[in-house]
């Protein structure tokens, strides 16, 4: 058993940004752990623990979402926020070549090319947010605005 966290892509992007977090981690298998029971192991309020969604719109663009887990995205508000007509959730076997991240792994913070980034706007109000740290069973906690900052986001409604 290793005593130290490894580091993953997103935490080494954080800390040579000079951004602070914490790290946090959790018992899984190879399949993704569902978000809310994430928020369990990790002692943390579901409205503080953010998944990430990748969504693509009519104009072929592709976005990312980071919503509570224990909501769910409105596909609408969600158009609405990237000035798109529609748009549409990405197949999971698209995440991995896309992103480069796994589901339950897909941190908002360092895929392969940057997207535009949408945190809900509760996100906004909250001194800590959890996100995962771009593997199944890491998180970093830090501070949204630092997040939305980082990757050129904005803070939007986008959950039903």
């Amino acid at each position: 058993m290793k005593n130290k966290t490894e580091k993953t892509n997103v935490m080494r992007i954080l800390d040579q940004k000079k951004i602070p977090y914490e790290t946090r981690t959790y018992p899984h298998g190879d399949e993704a752990v569902d978000g809310v029971e994430v928020a369990r192991l990790l002692r943390q309020e579901p409205k503080a623990v953010y998944k990430t969604l990748v969504a693509q719109g009519a104009s072929r663009q592709y976005y990312v979402f980071d919503i509570p887990v224990d909501a769910e995205l409105d596909l609408k508000k969600a158009a609405k926020a990237v000035g798109e007509k529609s748009v549409a959730m990405l197949h999971v076997k698209d995440l991995l070549p896309l992103t480069g991240y796994v589901r339950g792994g897909c941190s908002p913070i360092g895929m392969k090319k940057q997207f535009f980034t949408t945190f809900h706007a509760d996100a906004e109000k909250l001194d800590m947010v959890a996100v995962s740290a771009g593997r199944i069973g890491y998180q970093v906690i830090l501070d949204p605005q630092e997040i939305v900052r980082l990757v050129r986001g904005q803070f939007c409604d986008v959950v039903k």
